[in-house]
């Protein structure tokens, strides 16, 4: 993968359906130990066909050979042969790619006009869902809702995903059965961040144990206080210690020193109880207590309305991290909502097609290095324009990504307008058709339907 926003554009460019580098996917094959015969479907064309299959939304198998490329569209092998191709290939290399791309973008993170306060860069941490077919080892590998009528839903994944703050460049995401708690996988996230990075994200990540855990990696983060947790800004007020009964009211924080209106440091004390996400000897290992800072603000969220913030971050220093610039920190954390969105919705990621567990893996990987390649666009884009990042349209970029020739020239994006404020309701106008929801498994509805035309 070339070492540079502009060099991935132009490889773009030069060849949109084989971007990524085929010397270093045959230099990875043979790494991994993975042997194949010089054919159509070789390793390279495989992963460039992969992409171009994600990026006109995850089309089937069987429209991929007469998808648009480089190669004049000639292409002979059936969908079949196609997807027997993607099952050959690792799972271990689809990653080995991943990693490569991501590795290729991450220089974007760290220019300083990417960084806040010119000192920091930020992230944005989330977790999510994914749907995908119901088979035997995908309801064994991921695990069903609750509530769910055998044979009548379809397995769900959990998803927890990494983005930059400031670029929307994705780090990484990580697929797990549907019950897996967001902070379990957190320690995976912080292997991609860097000493004074910050992280935020939702109330989850506000527990002891994680905010812990960042204070020992030197990094930082920035939460909504838990909604189990009582706050209380009186200064000199009592608390509750840590492992005695629960006072109604009384926080278990103490108090330590006041940092202006509703803007505090505090106490928080190690819990006696372990996280189950976190091993008894790195949990033993964590100190007795850690300095944190709470604040509290009335702001307008999102959608125009007034909401109280209540935050607690490990950024103590009042001079250094002013509680307005905090405050507005958080609110751009409804950004990872809208690079979600993106991955779900606009790119189609909300159900993936494959059958087995190491092809939904596989399909993860691929959408997030369609993903970060749009993203890549996008940054160009932004610079070239001269308008943030964020008001780039992502469709766009995805629609040029899908159409671009060989040797085209990237057009101005378009440019979403800045609209503070805006609110829109998540419903929908159009009304779906009016057929009865399954409740039961098909075969028995089917066996039904058969014995009512017999008796017709």
């Amino acid at each position: 993968m070339a070492d540079s926003i502009a060099a991935t554009v132009g490889r773009i460019k030069r060849d949109p359906s084989n971007v990524l580098d085929r010397v270093r996917i045959r230099t990875i094959c043979e790494e991994l130990g993975h042997a194949w015969r010089e054919r159509e479907l070789d390793p390279a064309t495989t992963l460039a066909l992969f992409l171009q299959q994600v990026l006109h939304g995850n089309c089937p198998c069987s429209e991929v050979r007469h998808l648009p490329g480089g190669d004049g569209g000639k292409r002979s092998f059936t969908g079949s042969a196609y997807c027997d191709a993607r099952k050959r290939l690792p799972l271990a290399v689809y990653q080995a790619m991943l990693g490569e791309v991501i590795d290729a973008a991450l220089p974007a993170t760290r220019r300083e006009e990417h960084r806040w306060l010119g000192r920091h860069r930020v992230f944005h941490i989330d977790g999510s869902t994914f749907s995908m077919p119901d088979t035997p080892e995908l309801r064994k590998a991921f695990g069903m809702p609750s509530g769910q009528a055998k044979g009548c839903g379809f397995p769900v994944a959990h998803l927890l995903v990494l983005f930059s703050a400031q670029t929307g460049l994705l780090l990484d995401a990580w697929a797990g059965p549907l019950r897996t708690g967001d902070v379990a996988q957190t320690p995976e996230a912080a292997a991609h961040l860097l000493p004074s990075d910050v992280l935020v994200g939702d109330d989850s990540f506000s527990s002891y144990a994680h905010l812990a855990l960042l204070s020992r990696d030197k990094l930082h983060g920035l939460f909504p206080a838990h909604h189990k947790r009582i706050v209380s800004f009186r200064p000199r007020r009592r608390h509750c210690p840590e492992g005695k009964k629960a006072v109604p009211g009384m926080p278990r924080s103490r108090w330590v020193k006041s940092l202006g209106k509703d803007d505090q440091l505090v106490e928080y004390f190690k819990p006696k109880q372990r996280p189950r996400w976190m091993g008894k000897e790195e949990y033993d290992a964590l100190p007795d207590s850690i300095t944190t800072r709470e604040l509290r603000r009335r702001v307008r969220g999102p959608a125009g309305n007034r909401v109280t913030l209540t935050i607690v971050t490990t950024l103590t220093d009042p001079d250094l991290y002013p509680a307005d610039d905090l405050v507005a920190l958080r609110l751009r954390r409804w950004d990872v909502e809208t690079n979600i969105r993106h991955l779900k919705t606009t790119m189609g990621m909300d159900v993936l097609r494959c059958k087995t567990e190491a092809g939904v893996r596989k399909e993860l990987a691929m959408f997030c290095i369609a993903y970060n390649l749009v993203r890549v666009v996008m940054l160009e884009a932004a610079g070239r324009q001269e308008v943030p990042v964020a008001r780039v349209s992502f469709a766009d970029a995805l629609k040029w990504m899908r159409h671009v020739q060989p040797g085209g020239t990237m057009p101005d994006l378009v440019v979403n307008p800045h609209r503070p404020g805006r609110a829109e309701p998540r419903c929908k106008k159009r009304r779906a058709k009016q057929f009865d929801l399954m409740n039961r498994p098909r075969g028995v509805l089917r066996k039904r339907l058969q014995k009512q035309k017999k008796n017709a």
